[in-house]
């Protein structure tokens, strides 16, 4: 591995991160400048937004004809933002899980990653299925436009005090619209080399696209869902941290992998390997999500410690496949016989606890 490869895989990523923190800044002053409410930015254009380096490295690797790449980055950014950031932050602070998320958009994130299996099944996410991914995205951003009306007033107070206000006057309006031309600009470039930077690092150490993808790329995309839910951690602003995570990983399955597969002329292939272990993965997560986020609206911090345990095994999973190791069936033995079962045991106690509660 040469020193400009590497070089080109950080600068691209440095690239990416504040190309989406300029794009972030300002389409939420724009939107505020438009008259959106600071909910209804927090809802959209922010969770859109930090979810942007996951489109610009989709995108190009669709065009590059490196699909496996664009697959592994939304389904690896996908179990990263649960397991890792929505873990991490529970670790900092027990996590508050507003209503809406419960009833509506994870058990809408579980049947868009349904969907987006069932759409794989035949070896590629092809150009009707992204269309039907995209105009399920649409319709979830009109619904949570209409729906962030019925919010209460400590929510929309959270996010005004979160996103602020708008600069006032044209000079603010163009500094705004200047911030996103920037913040694209970066993305798309950053977006190029970081592509290239992965794919040579992947060929010089022998491991696939799909594993890069699921893994370094992945993570790297993801840093601006980490920054910006610890960051509403830490300051107890706790319905933006979940709220911004669920928001992403619908964003990833329906505008990343819908938008990626319109541009690529083939779709997007889907290796046997995701097939038979990285959608499920994916799938298994955000079913977790539903137990744990019903038990009193909260992630407590035993509950983030075990999303963090298994984004650990996972990734073991990931090296052990990759390198063939010796330690592989038994690993898969372990996590048959007993994590996995235990876990399923744990979850489905939750999942009765919360049911008698409510009725």
């Amino acid at each position: 591995m040469d020193l400009v490869t590497t070089l080109l895989f950080v600068l691209g990523l440095g690239l990416l991160l504040g190309g989406a923190e300029l794009l972030v800044k300002g389409a939420s002053r724009l939107a505020g400048a438009l008259g959106l409410s600071p909910l209804v930015i927090g809802l959209t254009v922010v969770a859109f937004g930090t979810s942007s380096p996951e489109l610009a490295v989709s995108l190009q690797s669709a065009f590059a004809g490196q699909a496996d790449l664009a697959l592994g980055n939304v389904v690896g950014s996908n179990i990263f933002n649960i397991l890792f950031i929505l873990g991490l932050s529970a670790v900092i602070v027990p996590l508050v899980v507003a209503q809406q998320l419960v009833r509506w958009d994870v058990p809408l994130m579980i049947g868009v990653s349904c969907v987006t299996y069932a759409f794989g099944l035949d070896g590629r996410i092809g150009r009707l299925d992204g269309v039907l991914l995209f105009a399920g995205l649409v319709a979830y951003t009109v619904f949570g436009v209409v729906q962030s009306r019925r919010e209460s007033r400590a929510v929309q107070a959270e996010y005004a005090e979160e996103y602020g206000e708008p600069a006032p006057g044209r000079a603010g309006l163009l500094r705004s619209v200047i911030l996103v031309v920037v913040g694209l600009g970066a993305l798309v470039l950053g977006s190029r080399w970081l592509v290239d930077g992965a794919v040579a690092i992947a060929r010089t150490l022998g491991l696939s696209e799909l594993i890069i993808g699921l893994t370094v790329v992945a993570a790297g995309t993801s840093l601006p869902e980490v920054a910006t839910s610890v960051l509403a951690a830490l300051r107890k602003e706790r319905d933006i941290a979940a709220g911004n995570v669920i928001g992403s990983n619908l964003f990833n399955l329906m505008g990343v992998l819908g938008v990626s597969s319109l541009a690529s002329p083939q779709g997007i292939q889907v290796p046997e390997a995701a097939e038979g272990f990285d959608l499920p993965v994916m799938i298994a997560v955000a079913v977790a999500c539903l137990p744990i986020f019903a038990t009193g609206h909260r992630i407590e911090r035993w509950e983030g410690a075990l999303f963090l345990g298994y984004f650990a095994l996972y990734i073991g999973y990931l090296v052990l496949a990759a390198t063939q190791h010796d330690a592989l069936p038994l690993f898969n033995q372990v996590m048959l016989l007993f994590v996995l079962p235990l876990t399923a045991i744990t979850l489905g106690v939750l999942g009765v606890r919360a049911w008698r509660a409510r009725t």
